[in-house]
């Protein structure tokens, strides 16, 4: 035996998720409405298909809600409303649901202001004729369910153009970081170039070198040193290629070819410093020096670098310290200054610019790690660790 419970449930989902619900539920509502005028038929004074008429035009409007006619099914419907208020002291059940609808649905994605207005006739009916009557009743609860109807759909409407908005300012956002890092990649490998040149070009003159003073090789030795020599040539061409490539894409002009900075360049970097705000800058150096990779040396001088800039942007007068900390494995590289440090709220970073993402991409680019914010004791802090282990395999 069929379940009605059930049945009646399953053909309501369907007509739920049915794309043409809106115009199901306005029948619906219609079929209510009449229904309830029929009932009501001995209390009406004046023609009933005229009330009828009027329990329609009070309901069917609610299945236009999501196609062009929404506002003016809206302005339509409350016209019915009003005028069988007005005519027959009533609003019948359905039609006082379908008015909610058609104002919550105006308020919340057409015209607020429209939705307002709407609800004026009903304040009105409230207010105007004899102190107890039905209009006055009905007028009433119209007029408070209206407005609670307007109010929600605002505050829906305003909730979701907010999300949108979130939404659209953390796209922005993550487009524009994503832009950042990618130049700033760009830029890191243009100036890793001379490094990754300077290693092929050695492999290419020792492997010729050898394969030209070595007594006695075989020929076949000869042969690879010679294919190793060609293959490392046509490597350094295909990367001169790309770096051309990579400065049409950042749009930057050639520049004057010169060695990549390292660390022999540091005390020149701090004497620059110390002329353009006039602190005191030191250089500390601990643990047992040793040679460094070129890319390691060039990673560091730019991390140094970026840091005192930062230090001068946003802590001029400031008094710095930077420190190579030499370990067996680990380059740390350390930039303190005893300005004010960062602004509370920020997270530990005091910067609004892209200095420190070029340094986190800098030391990611070697596999090291970096640690940027507040210095104990006062002051911002600059840690970078870099690992030599890499280094040491590439030589």
């Amino acid at each position: 035996m069929v379940d009605v419970r059930q049945e009646i449930k399953r053909v309501a989902e369907r007509i739920a998720e049915s794309p043409d619900r809106q115009a199901a539920a306005g029948a619906v509502l219609a079929l209510l409405a009449c229904g309830e005028t029929l009932v009501r038929g001995g209390s009406i004074d004046t023609d009933l298909s005229f009330a009828l008429s009027l329990a329609i035009s009070t309901t069917t409007p609610a299945g236009l809600l999501r196609t062009r006619l929404a506002t003016a099914a809206t302005v339509g419907l409350t016209a019915a409303g009003v005028v069988s208020l007005v005519s027959f002291h009533l609003l019948t059940v359905g039609g006082l649901v379908a008015q909610m609808l058609v104002l919550h649905r105006l308020a919340g994605r057409g015209s607020r202001r429209l939705a307002v207005v709407l609800v004026l006739p009903y304040v009105a009916a409230a207010l105007v004729g004899p102190q107890i009557n039905e209009i006055r009743v009905y007028g009433v609860v119209t007029a408070v369910l209206a407005a609670a109807a307007v109010a929600h759909g605002t505050g829906r409407r305003a909730r979701a153009e907010e999300v949108a908005r979130d939404a659209t300012e953390r796209a922005l956002a993550d487009t524009h970081h994503e832009h950042v890092a990618r130049g700033e990649r760009a830029r890191i490998a243009r100036e890793l170039h001379d490094v990754v040149a300077h290693h092929i070009s050695m492999i290419s003159v020792q492997a010729e070198t050898a394969r030209l003073t070595t007594p006695g090789m075989p020929e076949v030795g000869a042969k690879r040193l010679a294919d190793i020599g060609v293959t490392a040539r046509a490597a350094l061409t295909e990367m001169r290629r790309l770096l051309g490539v990579l400065r049409e894409d950042a749009g930057t002009p050639p520049v004057t070819r010169r060695p990549q900075p390292g660390l022999t360049q540091l005390n020149e970097l701090l004497d620059e410093a110390r002329r353009a705000t006039g602190a005191a800058t030191r250089l500390i150096v601990s643990g047992p020096v040793a040679p460094l990779d070129p890319g390691i040396e060039l990673t560091s001088y730019r991390i140094v670098q970026e840091a005192l800039t930062n230090v001068r942007r946003h802590a001029p007068g400031a008094a710095v310290d930077v420190e190579l900390r030499y370990h067996r494995e680990v380059l740390e590289v350390r930039i303190r200054d005893n300005g004010p440090g960062p602004p509370p709220g920020t997270g530990g970073d005091r910067s609004p610019g892209h200095g420190l993402l070029g340094m986190r991409e800098r030391v990611a680019a070697v596999g090291g790690e970096l640690r940027v914010g507040p210095a104990p004791g006062g002051g911002f802090l600059v840690v970078a660790r870099l690992p030599l282990a890499a280094a040491e395999a590439v030589r």
